[in-house]
């Protein structure tokens, strides 16, 4: 079990984490999800040991790490940028830190060689042991990172933004392979990203990080269905700020994802809305405008059955009562 207690970081004047309190169970997957200086990262090498917090404790297993060197914590770690020797094979990056252990704890070379082996065939690269990170793919270069990382055993296995470099398809794909891997292995997994679509598809629970503090911690479901805060609601999927009064209700937004607004004929709870443009977006068509009075812009997704308004036609829309979040109102126009 992993425990962060009232974790602070400065960098200078600039205060990176305030006060952060964290519990990770063994075996969970967690994302730490934000924006860039979020604090999320400078979080992650703390528990790493690659940072020192300025106060507060960091306990595995009800034990204070805080002064314990990165070797002797047990992690595994995987870059963005990889951080594979060049000049080693595919096979020796895997193995390197096996080699460098203590003579007393070192494995022997056939040992070592066929760990790598079947850490390779684990992340699906068996038979490319014997090329060099340059004769591999953006993904095939993470899968071997992935495989450093657990040569070592590691109790907890931490990621920083590792998909960030790559293309949409390979992202997806290594983030399933990651997500067997986690549960085939039992790890305990705390993974950095910014990209909402990975943490609620990867996580067991998402912790949501702002301005150097904890804004919400949930399920995928919770995050995305019961935003905590503004900040949550709006950085965790897309969403529409409503005036509450528009619809007879307090002088509040209503914070409405486009899947919880109906567009309505006849209803006296409805508002305006002068159609800019529409597109499809899956199974749905995304109809785009603006309220009218006003320069609010509203996203709406309609059902790809049903007639979809076009640019210039004016529709009325009313908020579906069941998925409605009612959060303190802007300032925005």
């Amino acid at each position: 079990m992993i425990e962060l207690r009232n974790i602070t970081k400065r960098f200078g004047t600039y205060p990176a984490l305030y006060g952060v309190d964290l519990t990770i169970q063994p075996g969970e997957f967690i994302a730490l999800l934000g924006p860039s200086g979020s604090g999320k990262t400078t979080l992650l090498r703390i528990i790493a040991g690659l940072e020192v917090q300025d106060g507060g404790a960091v306990l595995f297993d009800g034990q204070d790490v805080s002064r314990r060197p990165v070797a002797q914590r047990g992690v595994g770690f995987v870059f963005q940028n990889y951080a594979l020797f060049r000049h080693m094979s595919v096979a020796d990056n895997v193995a390197f830190a096996l080699t460098v252990r203590r003579a007393k704890s070192r494995l022997s070379k056939p040992a070592i060689a066929a760990r790598a082996e079947e850490l390779l065939n684990l992340v699906q690269l068996d038979g490319l042991g014997d090329r060099y990170p340059a004769q591999l793919s953006g993904g095939q270069r993470q899968r071997v990172a992935l495989a450093r990382a657990l040569a070592v055993d590691p109790k907890l296995l931490l990621l920083d933004e590792p998909f960030g470099a790559l293309d949409a398809k390979v992202r997806k794909d290594l983030r399933r392979a990651l997500r067997e891997l986690h549960q085939r292995m039992g790890l305990t997994s705390i993974f950095v990203t910014h990209d909402q679509e990975e943490a609620l598809e990867l996580a067991d629970r998402v912790v949501v990080m702002n301005k150097g503090q904890i804004e919400q911690i949930g399920t995928p479901e919770d995050i995305y269905n019961a935003p905590a805060t503004p900040f949550v609601s709006q950085f965790v999927g897309e969403t529409n700020l409503l005036p509450g009064a528009l619809f007879g209700g307090a002088d509040t937004d209503l914070h409405l994802r486009p899947h919880e607004i109906a567009i309505v004929e006849g209803q006296v709870a409805a508002a305006e809305v002068i159609v800019a443009s529409r597109f499809r977006k899956g199974a749905v068509w995304r109809v785009e405008g603006r309220l009218s009075g006003s320069n609010r812009f509203v996203e709406i997704d309609c059902d790809g059955g049903k007639l979809v308004p076009a640019p210039g036609d004016t529709i009325n829309i009313s908020p579906l009562q069941t998925r409605q979040f009612t959060i303190p109102a802007s300032t925005g126009a």
